[in-house]
């Protein structure tokens, strides 16, 4: 079979989609490809949240339903359960945002510790995530990357984010679970580096159970990435990485303007493309030391890891490669990849509807930013109901 053609089989890529949500599908996917629309319906959304509307039950049943595995954990099983009956793993994301104060944070680092319990037990849940503003304060990275003196009471709350990650990271080196820790923004990003390379010292000593994860669509990341592989080469631990190419790109650009610096941004989509393939070669290169998480929706370099497997007599089963994409998008790459034996998983957020919306809302954006990515969703949908009749 020729490999650059894997991605077009739609009878697999949606097997596990009934003809009523296959055409739920191809409808939400119509209406995230019109801008305007998305525009109105977040605009409507928010409003309807903030008024208190009942408007949950519509959402849930539309958009909800297809890009989220449900409103807490176990609400997510038959998710769970049935795509692993296609090969494909799952990775829970607690995905409620925005929350400043500590009870949250350490009710953030109880979810955390609850998911990777739930993941001992079932086979089809290897890697949990968490991001880091989920354990603690924007602000308080920002300043401890940035270098100023903390307050004696920030120190105390720095310690109590240390804590957190620590209890986390223990806990998956106990269980052997995975434990992927988000990008954010690059001027609170220095200060998370630091600490997740703290944890990969302690927790990565006989093979990776902390990933940090590379945003390559920032230009400096290969240069990190050698930096930490010979830091690790040294100190004897090894590194984990998931890479994606980035979720922040005009915040990122509009700081940088606002505030006079070098945009941290790769100037256009091919040098991120490049940057991306880039870093993900060097890792396929140095596998003994740094195992590999392929965040990504992009068919080309999915190609590219696959031929690079191939010719570097990688296993499709080795688990220091894993491809992942997100829950509702991009089924013809995670299902066809599964069905040809590569490990594969999902991001599958949850939470209550309301406190996720800001995620769904930033889903929803980005596809209408991607336009090619969303007409090539509504093309496999259409080629499948084809095949279907329906």
């Amino acid at each position: 079979m020729d490999t650059n053609t894997l991605f077009d089989n739609t009878e697999v890529a949606f097997a596990l989609k009934n003809d009523s949500q296959l055409e739920r599908a191809y409808f939400l996917f119509k209406m995230i490809s019109h801008e305007p629309l998305v525009r109105i319906g977040t605009a409507a959304t928010n409003f309807a949240l903030k008024a208190k509307l009942p408007v949950e039950g519509l959402i849930r049943s539309t958009v909800f339903d297809h890009f989220c595995g449900g409103v807490n954990e176990e609400d997510c099983l038959p998710v769970i359960d049935k795509m692993y009956t296609k090969g494909v793993s799952s990775v829970l994301d607690y995905s409620v945002e925005g929350k400043e104060e500590e009870s949250t944070f350490d009710e953030a680092r109880d979810k955390i510790i609850k998911i990777i319990k739930f993941a001992d037990e079932k086979e089809a849940m290897p890697i949990v995530v968490f991001k880091p503003t989920g354990f603690g304060r924007f602000y308080l990275y920002q300043k401890k990357g940035e270098g100023q003196i903390f307050t004696q009471e920030e120190h105390e709350e720095w310690n109590r984010i240390v804590d957190r990650f620590d209890m986390v990271c223990q806990l998956a080196k106990e269980k052997d679970v995975e434990v992927l820790i988000d990008g954010e923004e690059s001027w609170m990003q220095d200060a998370a580096d630091e600490l997740c390379e703290d944890m990969m010292r302690k927790y990565n000593i006989e093979k990776p159970i902390v990933y940090n994860t590379l945003q390559t669509y920032r230009w400096d990341r290969l240069e990190y990435l050698k930096a930490i592989h010979e830091r690790a080469k040294k100190g004897n631990f090894k590194v984990g990485f998931k890479i994606v190419r980035g979720a922040y790109m005009e915040k990122e650009r509009n700081r940088a303007e606002e505030k006079g610096y070098k945009s941290p941004i790769c100037e256009t989509k091919e040098i991120t493309d490049e940057n991306f393939n880039t870093c993900m070669r060097y890792i396929l290169n140095n596998l003994a030391d740094i195992s590999l998480f392929i965040g990504t929706h992009n068919e080309e370099s999915c190609y590219i890891a696959m031929d690079l497997m191939r010719d570097l007599g990688i296993d499709k089963k080795d688990n220091n490669v894993w491809f992942g994409q997100l829950y509702g998008m991009s089924d013809h790459i995670s299902f066809n990849l599964a069905k040809h034996g590569y490990n594969v998983a999902k991001y599958v957020p949850f939470g209550p509807v309301k406190d996720v919306m800001p995620y769904l809302i930033r889903r929803a954006e980005e596809n209408t930013s991607v336009a090619g990515q969303t007409s090539r969703e509504l093309n496999l949908l259409k080629q499948e109901k084809k095949r279907r009749r329906l």
